[in-house]
């Protein structure tokens, strides 16, 4: 299980699924037993969409490598469907260009079925979904208020390695 506190707002939190993508799973874990997400926000939020969370551009926090794209359309089975409370990871239209922001979803969307690589689901804290998504936003979908990710705490999973892209 992994655990995301968020300032101000509470904690959400989502079982891992290795089996539908392991290598965007143990980034995750990785990243946040390194205290990589410790302090960074949700910096893109769409009410009845998705929140994003883990830019690291603005701590200077970049990362060396990229990580495969685990989803269909890049040869991967990934039966995860993006519907409220998965968690997956965010690229640029690169497919294997994920590093380290990921997204909640606040709402079914199908059209990213096969196109982003889903890997973790809710488990607790849709109150605290629904408070972020419902926070005001600028013209770039960025909150107006900053929606600080205090930490990300990782409980009782394992430590897998995970092949990179450079």
């Amino acid at each position: 299980m992994v655990k995301i506190f968020v300032k101000d707002y509470g904690v959400m939190s989502f079982e891992m699924d290795y089996d539908a993508a392991p290598i965007s799973a143990a980034n995750f874990v990785d990243l946040a037993r390194k205290g990589f997400y410790d302090g960074l926000t949700f910096h893109r939020i769409i009410k009845g969409f998705m929140i994003q969370g883990g830019d690291g551009r603005s701590k200077g926090r970049f990362l060396d490598y990229t990580i495969k794209g685990e989803f269909k359309s890049n040869g991967v089975n990934n039966p995860l469907l993006h519907e409220r409370g998965v968690l997956s990871m965010a690229r640029t239209m690169i497919r294997d260009s994920a590093t380290s922001q990921f997204f909640v979803m606040h709402k079914k969307s199908p059209w990213l079925d096969g196109e982003y690589a889903a890997f973790g689901r809710m488990i607790e804290g849709e109150d605290v979904l629904d408070a972020i998504a419902g926070v005001k936003t600028n013209g770039n979908d960025a909150p107006l208020k900053p929606v600080i990710i205090d930490h990300v705490e990782v409980i009782d999973e394992p430590e897998k390695s995970f092949p990179v892209i450079r």
